[in-house]
Order: structure tokens, then C-alpha cells, then sequence
């Protein structure tokens, strides 16, 4: 009778190790399908198109909440924004839902995608707002976001009729789309180690210089990379993005040393790799 029983329990964790594998395979093919979906859905421009998107809301919350500080770190008054600017910042979002992203030029999508990320993650923080760290927000999204915490993998915010998460948004539509690294720094996610959260707006007229500085101010900062006796450190991002950035550490360098300082590159050189990767993901507040 015990062997019955034995036989008959492996026989069930059998069954239900090809079911969760099946699941999962299933899971991951829908959600391949679902990129896809979503890149191609937005990858349509208009080249030479005029049409410019107004960010001007945008930019005057960014100049009044967000904080320049000696250290190199861009902080929101989140407390202050909460108070007295938070309704303005959803009617900016809300407009943004109407936007025809498909008669935009291609610098001009960049801009509105950056904008509509970071300007929606703001909002979310606020709505939960005093938290220490945006990974301390639910809005559920699946198992994944469950362990992970943060409400990037829960739909938002609806463009063109289309609900999207901001990992939709990141991932599915800005790197597979623009295929440019240095989203990467543009796009904020209300942590320390983030890069920073711009004090202006994105706009399609100044995406390339904009992007450019915001590449420079993030790889020269102690959150970009950092060298000592003990190796040189870099910021998880690298590892994490590590195909967007050429696929390997001595990627990771190349594309880095690019934007550089001359002291920061001859540590790089010597190092020749990276050796540790580190990143902080307390709330990017003016407030310890």
C-alpha cells in the first residue's frame, strides 16, 4: 500500500513539473508574441513630419520640483509636488493618450515615450507618496512583479487606445523600436541609482543632445562607474542591459569610453573589465 502510495505521489510531481514547465514555455511565448505585438504596433512614423507635441506642462513641473544638488544628483520634492502639482501632471498624462504617435517623426516619438514614462512614474510615486523606494509600490502585473516589487509590469497608462505598462513602454516600444543605448539614461525610474530625472523636457528638436548630456553626466558620475584599489565598479544597469551595450563588459567599456572623461577612460583601460556592479534603489528624494 505505502508503494502505491509513493508511486502514485511521484507520479503527481511528475505531472505537475511538465505542467508548471508547459506553463511557463506557454507564459513566455505569449509574452514574446505580445512584444512583438506592441513593436510593431508602434514602430509606424511619419518621416519629415512637423507635428511637435507640447511638453511645455511637462517641463514647468520638472523646473519646479526637481532639484540640481552639489553631488551630482537630480532629487524631486516629492512632498511639495504632492501638494501642489500633482493634479496638473495627470491632465498632462491624460492628454498624452490622444497623441497620434504614429504622425510623429522618429526623434519626436523618442521625446514622447521618455516623457510619458518618466512624467507617469512620477505620478505613481506620488499616489503612494511617502515610500522609500518605488520598489516598495504594488499594482500588481503577475508573479514576476510579485517577487520583484515596483509597479513597472501593471498597464498605466493607454496610448492610442492600447493599455501599456511602463515596462511596455522601456521595453517593448523604445529599446526594440530605437535600438539606441542610450535610453537607458533618459528614462528615470525614481531611484538614486538611476540616472538622473532631466529638469527639462524631452523634445524631438534637442533628442541628441539631451541624450548625449544625459549620457555624460550618468557614466561620470560614482553611480555610472566608480574605480579603486579594488576594481572598477559599475552601475547594475550595465549588467543587466548588457546587449544594449554591446553585449559584454569590454562592450559595456567601449560604448562607455565614448562619453568619458580623460581620468575615468585610463581607469577604464586599465581595468580592462568590470568587476562588480552595484546600484541603489532608494526613493530619489530632496527628503532623506
Amino acid at each position: 500500500m505505502l508503494d502505491a502510495y509513493q508511486g502514485l505521489c511521484h507520479v503527481v510531481r511528475v505531472w505537475l513539473a511538465r505542467l508548471g514547465a508547459t506553463v511557463i514555455a506557454l507564459l513566455a511565448l505569449t509574452l514574446v508574441a505580445q512584444a512583438a505585438s506592441l513593436s510593431d504596433k508602434f514602430s509606424s512614423h511619419l518621416k519629415g513630419s512637423k507635428s511637435v507635441v507640447d511638453h511645455a506642462v511637462w517641463d514647468g513641473l520638472l523646473k519646479t520640483y526637481v532639484k540640481s544638488s552639489a553631488d551630482g544628483l537630480n532629487r524631486v520634492d516629492y512632498a511639495s509636488f504632492k501638494r501642489n502639482g500633482h493634479g496638473v501632471l495627470k491632465t498632462y498624462i491624460s492628454k498624452l493618450a490622444s497623441v497620434n504617435v504614429a504622425a510623429l517623426s522618429r526623434p519626436e516619438q523618442f521625446a514622447f515615450w521618455v516623457n510619458l514614462y518618466n512624467a507617469k512614474t512620477i505620478d505613481i510615486v506620488l499616489d503612494a507618496y511617502p515610500i522609500r523606494s518605488i520598489k516598495d509600490v504594488k499594482l500588481g502585473g503577475g508573479l514576476i512583479a510579485a517577487f520583484t516589487g515596483g509597479p513597472w509590469a501593471a498597464n498605466v497608462v493607454t496610448v492610442s487606445g492600447v493599455n501599456l505598462s511602463l515596462n511596455d513602454i522601456e521595453h517593448e516600444i523604445l529599446r526594440p523600436v530605437f535600438r539606441d543605448p542610450r535610453v537607458h539614461y533618459a528614462v528615470n525610474c525614481a531611484s538614486i541609482g538611476c540616472p538622473n530625472l532631466s529638469l527639462d523636457a524631452y523634445t524631438g528638436a534637442m533628442l541628441d543632445a539631451q541624450l548625449n548630456a544625459a549620457a555624460v553626466g550618468y557614466i561620470n558620475h560614482p553611480r555610472g562607474f566608480s574605480a579603486s584599489a579594488g576594481g572598477l565598479v559599475a552601475s547594475s544597469i550595465y549588467d543587466w542591459y548588457s546587449q544594449d551595450f554591446g553585449g559584454s563588459p569590454q562592450g559595456v567599456l567601449k560604448h562607455a569610453g565614448a562619453y568619458a572623461n580623460a581620468k575615468l577612460k585610463s581607469a577604464m583601460q586599465r581595468a580592462g573589465t568590470i568587476d562588480s556592479y552595484a546600484y541603489d534603489w532608494s526613493l530619489n528624494d530632496v527628503r532623506p
